[in-house]
Order: C-alpha cells, then sequence, then structure tokens
C-alpha cells in the first residue's frame, strides 16, 4: 500500500502535537529569508512526513484546522503518493489528480488569494 510523503513546517502548525500523528522522516531548519514572507520567524522547521492512506483523509483536516491563523502570512501543507496530492491550506483541502495542470491552477490560485506567494505554490502536473 502506496503511503504519502510530504512536507509539513513546524512553524506553520498551531499545535505542534498534530506531528505526533505522523512518521517523520527527516528534519531540516532553515533560515528564514525576506522571499519567505515571514519576518517574525528566524527559523523554518522543516519535517518531511510520511502519512498512511488510511489516515490522510483525518491527519489533513486537522493540519487544515491547525494552521497558523494569527499572521498575515498564509500557509499550506502537501503531500502525495505519486498519483494523488493533496494541498492543505487553512480551512480548505484540495485532493489533486497529479497529471491535472487545471487542478494544480486552482489551488495556486487559491494559495495566492488567501496571501501565500505565488512561487511557493508553483505546483506541476506530471
Amino acid at each position: 500500500m502506496k503511503k504519502y510523503i510530504g512536507v509539513i513546517i513546524e512553524e506553520s502548525l498551531e499545535d505542534v502535537s498534530l506531528l505526533r500523528d505522523v512518521k517523520i522522516l527527516s528534519t531540516r531548519i532553515s533560515p528564514v529569508k525576506k522571499k519567505h514572507q515571514t519576518p517574525w520567524l528566524s527559523n523554518w522547521t522543516l519535517h518531511t512526513v510520511e502519512v498512511e492512506r488510511g489516515e490522510v483523509e483525518k491527519i489533513a483536516e486537522n493540519i487544515s484546522r491547525n494552521l497558523d491563523s494569527a499572521h498575515a502570512h498564509s500557509w499550506y501543507a502537501d503531500f502525495d503518493d505519486g498519483t494523488e496530492h493533496y494541498i492543505i491550506f487553512p480551512g480548505r483541502i484540495f485532493r489533486i489528480d497529479m497529471r491535472d495542470q487545471a487542478q494544480y491552477d486552482e489551488a495556486k490560485a487559491y494559495g495566492v488569494s488567501i496571501g501565500i506567494p505565488a512561487h511557493q505554490v508553483d505546483f506541476r502536473a506530471k
């Protein structure tokens, strides 16, 4: 059974205990740059995670409800299984066929509309 792999930025979560619901494969710290548009942070903690197929909907919903709402900058998280891509925004989840650029374009437009820099949501179909 395929599993979903993706990245969750720890600082994007209001409740970091959600990370206990996923398997963390690796973690890296990235210094914040101006292009990230998160001046209240000095670093991002990026966790590459694995999500079980049977848990993907529940975890996506929990992340969507717990993405940081205290700042003007919006966040997203995402994970995919090579065929299906979950792109998770505050209050909205896109479940995308990775071959369909139109679905990606819709997710990108939504992300930009809620304040995510366009270069951060530059998704491409396979």
